[in-house]
């Protein structure tokens, strides 16, 4: 509708710019309206417009250099108002005559623009086909003619309460429920005269606003509208959007900014920018607080300059395009304004080498989601891109950077420090989501250098090279996070010369080579990284280099997980380590890393493997379920190994060989397929307060000259015995716990000797402490109790020296000597066993000095025939002698021991029902069961009775027992079982 010359109106949207800070438009854009050295935009050319033309406020579109030849942006910093208007000459001075007829069409030709100049305090208004004609100036002459111009009051468009009324910005959008208010426009007035006269020439009746059908602009199908405003810039977007309610949507809707935005700068998504050095394409679901993301990001990008070659004719007056990266680069290095934005659109670019030493950030534009890709800058004979100093805020992202120098079967030495990215001195970039190669089968891809060289490098692709990933060397620091490093012919990183970047949430994986390489004092923080399936390791150390890396993964690995050589540090914690073809970490060569609170499982070979001067502490790990043992040292490695669960392997948990040795304690191993820990081959490591149990075979297992010190542990619950010792070892064993041993609690054995001191042996299902061929141990002050066999049993010439022991409770006899052994017993206690203190059998004979013995059921000292051992100061006393007084009774024997032990006494044959020297029957059996038969004495000795037991070959049952028992004679303890060495 029109205004009334100086009324007010609050309704009408304004066209607001203040969001933008739009350039100055180009000549060509204004070629229609008044420029600044144009005559009539003096103040009296536009006086005498206005006496030409006494109330020239009727809108046309006019012609700019718009999108459209319909609406286009002023140079002006006014907002165009486009509002219909009548021509006619001829037209009445009344009120009436001033309204549209229904379904009038205006022709483009009888449209004007006005605009609003505050500069002129005036209005202006043109044809749309450059100044006012003779005939123009005619018809406006008369009142009567002009009054038909007069603005009208129009109907206000606010009707509702909850519509409000704000300014309208670029945040704005069609969504919204608000209008935006509009300007209080009113006609310049310069001076009273010229008050007086308009109010002189105003109309005498009111004017009639029209109804919304009456507004051609209202009237305007949307369709045709959006139609219209898809090919309108920013800028006239922003004009438009205070013409009306319905311009102001169309204007602001997510429709038209999006096609605006992906032709402007092509992504696919808007790009989310809300300050230097943050760049990401987001969903439009994921702009919190916003309704139109496409309007949001063109405000956020809009004054970044453009490389897409053969378009900078295309938006010449909107935005600088360039069709070379160095003449992009050289007219940001002087804007102070606005941030350096560079957009490299789709392309393969060959630039000459880039240095960049300002806070420029040069980001690639393309279409689809794989923008990268599609955006490629590459150079054959220098490094393609170097961030030197002064580019701290620098950003480079969304691009491939490659080095591809031409085909040489030699490698040049010349590309030695040649690079796709090389960052030095003290810059310290973002490089964001880059795709980085190099095709030189020497230096690397990415090279960071020097001291207080710091880059950012997030979520970047270094694949497929030639040589290295990524060299960082020379005191540089940097972060890279969420990177992917792989099939790279040489390390994946390397850090070397006291660099210590930091890596986060990086995939380095299939590698030609190692992943990750730390040499000659290299450091580095690497923390939650996925290392795996590099051809030699995941991760190698050597040369004083010690990185830290901490809850990463580091698994399948073609040979090891870790390897530390060369006097390596490192500390590697809390990370898991699996599924490794060899050991899961290696430490060798004088090298001393920390491995912490790691999981380390599922293994080919071994858990940790320790060789040649190792060195390292192994603390709190849980190591489990490898092929071979969990943690093996060797060949003079020294670790210390503390606080681990080392369980269920395929093999031992920890095994001691080759002058092996190591402090190992506090740990727990358990449930493996072999011994807990073996010890070996003059190995003499110290084992101390470990608990060590439910082993599928032995606790501890000393062989072939396996030495070193066993103390404080916790042995127990094992198929086999709780420790074996066996050829030539010689280990001390002190003040352990050894107990629930299925084949007994120590058996030393094959020549075994050691020294056991103050443990407490007992609860084990045979001998508490077996000493057999030829094997000579010492057991002094040792605990023996409660086992469900013998205390200590000696045979097969069986020595020992047995000093200062307390052995007691147990189901045979306390000390059980046989078949030809010869140990020495001093100052032992041997009390309240369920059987003899002492027997002595087979030939066997020994030294008992100062011992005391009491409390036993079958009595204190019992010698078979032909026995005679030293004695001396022995003090036997109280003992119950349960065998003789069932002799006396008149009872078979087998009534006391059953088949449980072996009672020592007078034992015969029977020849009459045909017995043989393996059948015993006791003196009260033939005198009663045997009586008149034909009888031969045999010897006095331990047994049980077979006519009692029911298993001689008579068919008459023994008359002193009361039911039949059917068991096979047995004249010796239970042999035990000895492991075998794999």
């Amino acid at each position: 509708g029109n205004r009334m010359a100086g009324e007010e109106d609050d309704q009408l949207p304004a066209a607001s710019t203040s969001s933008f800070d739009y350039p100055e438009c180009s000549e060509g854009s204004t070629a229609n309206s008044p420029g600044k050295d144009s005559p009539s935009s003096s103040p009296s050319m536009m006086r005498k417009k206005r006496q030409r033309s006494a109330t020239p406020h009727a809108m046309v579109l006019r012609r700019g250099r718009s999108s459209s030849n319909m609406l286009s942006s002023s140079s002006s910093p006014s907002s165009p108002l486009i509002l219909p208007c009548k021509s006619s000459p001829s037209s009445s001075n009344s009120p009436s005559t001033s309204k549209w007829k229904e379904g009038e069409e205006e022709s483009m030709d009888d449209l004007v623009v006005c605009e609003y100049s505050p500069a002129e305090s005036s209005y202006s208004a043109y044809p749309n086909e450059g100044a006012p004609s003779h005939a123009d100036e005619a018809h406006v002459a008369s009142d009567a003619s002009l009054r038909k111009y007069v603005l009208r009051k129009r109907r206000s468009i606010q009707q509702k309460d909850e519509e409000g009324i704000c300014a309208s910005t670029l945040a704005a959008t069609a969504e919204e429920s608000q209008i935006p208010a509009c300007k209080r426009l009113k006609c310049a007035i310069d001076s009273p005269v010229e008050a007086t006269k308009c109010a002189d020439d105003a109309p005498g009746e009111a004017v009639v606003p029209p109804t919304e059908d009456q507004n051609i602009i209202s009237r305007l199908p949307e369709e045709l509208v959006h139609k219209v405003f898809s090919y309108l810039n920013e800028k006239d977007l922003s004009y438009c959007s205070g013409v009306s309610r319905q311009f102001y949507k169309t204007a602001n809707s997510q429709r038209v900014w999006k096609k605006l935005y992906q032709a402007t700068f092509e992504y696919s998504l808007p790009m989310y920018h809300p300050h230097p050095g943050k760049f990401e394409l987001r969903d439009q679901g994921r702009w919190k607080g916003v309704v139109n993301p496409w309007k949001e990001s063109f405000k956020q990008l809009r004054h970044g300059v453009h490389v897409r070659p053969g378009c900078s004719s295309v938006y010449e007056g909107r935005m600088r395009h360039f069709e070379r990266i160095e003449h992009a680069l050289l007219h940001v290095s002087v804007q102070s304004t606005h941030e350096k934005l560079i957009f490299v659109h789709t392309g393969h670019y060959t630039p000459d080498p880039i240095a960049i030493t300002t806070d420029v950030q040069l980001i690639g534009a393309s279409p689809g989601y794989s923008v990268p890709t599609n955006v490629l800058i590459e150079n054959r004979q220098d490094t393609t891109m170097s961030l030197m100093e002064g580019s701290a805020g620098a950003y480079v992202g969304y691009m491939t950077i490659s080095f591809s120098p031409e085909v040489n079967p030699i490698p040049n030495p010349t590309h030695q420090a040649h690079y796709a990215v090389m960052v030095c001195d003290e810059a310290s970039p973002i490089i964001d989501r880059c795709i980085i190669h190099s095709s030189s089968s020497v230096g690397a891809a990415l090279c960071v250098k020097k001291a207080n060289a710091n880059p950012k490098v997030r979520h970047c692709q270094i694949n497929d090279c030639e040589n290295v990933g990524v060299y960082i060397t020379d005191g540089a620091t940097g972060c890279f996070e969420d990177c992917e490093i792989a099939r790279n012919a040489l390390a994946g990183v390397w850090v070397k010369n006291q660099a210590n970047p930091f890596f986060r949430r990086c995939h380095i994986h299939s590698g030609r080579d190692v992943g990750i390489f730390t040499f000659e004092y290299g450091m580095g923080f690497f923390e939650k990284c996925n290392i795996h399936s590099n051809r030699i390791s995941g991760i190698e150390v050597k040369q004083h280099a010690n990185p830290t890396v901490v809850r990463s993964d580091v698994h399948d690995g073609l040979t090891g997980g870790i390897y530390v050589h060369e006097k390596g540090r490192g500390q590697f914690m809390e990370n898991r380590i699996y599924g490794n073809a060899y050991a899961g970490i290696w430490i060798t060569s004088q090298s001393d890393p920390t491995i912490r609170k790691n999981e380390i499982y599922g293994g080919s070979q071994g858990g940790v493997y320790i060789f040649a001067d190792g060195r390292g502490l192994i603390e709190q790990n849980n190591i489990y379920g490898n092929n071979l043992a969990g943690i093996q040292i060797r060949t003079n490695s020294d670790p210390i190994v503390r606080l681990n669960k080392i369980h269920d392997g395929r093999h031992g948990g920890i095994y001691v060989h080759e002058k092996g040795r190591g402090l190992i304690e506090e740990n727990e191993v358990y449930g493996n397929l072999l011994a807990g820990i073996w010890v070996t081959t003059g190995s003499s490591p110290i084992l101390r307060k470990n608990r060590i149990h439910s082993g599928k075979q032995v606790g501890v297992y000393f062989y072939d000259n396996g030495h070193g010190l066993l103390e404080e542990n916790d042995i127990f619950n094992h198929l086999y015995s709780g420790v074996q010792i066996r050829t030539g070892s010689n280990p001390k064993i002190t003040r352990n716990k050894i107990w629930g041993g299925q084949n007994g609690g120590v058996l030393v054995y094959n020549g075994g000797l050691g020294v056991l001191e103050d443990n407490e042996i007992f609860d084990n299902a045979m001998a508490g402490v077996w000493i057999k061929t030829d094997s000579n141990p010492i057991l002094k002050r040792n605990k023996i109790y409660d086992g469900r066999d013998g205390g200590v049993c000696i045979f097969n010439k069986g020595r020992g020296v047995l000093e200062d022991n307390e052995i007691y409770r147990n189901a045979q006899a306390g000390v059980l000597i046989s078949t030809e052994s010869n140990p020495i017993l001093r100052k032992n206690r041997i009390f309240e066993g369920r059987a003899a203190g002492i027997e002595i059998t087979n030939n066997a004979t020994a030294t008992l000095e100062g011992n005391h013995i009491f409390h036993n059921k079958f009595g204190g000292l019992c010698k078979a025939t032909d026995v005679h051992p030293h004695e001396r100061g022995n003090k036997i006393y109280e003992n119950y002698n349960a065998v003789q007084k069932a002799v006396e009774k008149g009872q078979c024997l087998y009534k006391i021991s059953s088949t449980t032990s072996f009672p020592m006494h007078d034992f015969y044959k029977c020849i009459t029902c045909n017995t043989s020297d393996r059948n015993a029957i006791c003196i009260n059996c033939i005198k009663t069961c045997h009586a008149g038969h034909k009888t031969e004495f045999v010897r006095y000795d331990r047994f049980f009775c077979d006519c009692g037991a029911g298993t001689l070959s008579t068919s008459e049952a023994c008359r002193l027992q009361c039911e039949m028992r059917d068991n096979d004679t047995v004249y010796d303890s239970s042999q035990p079982l000895s492991t075998e060495t794999l």
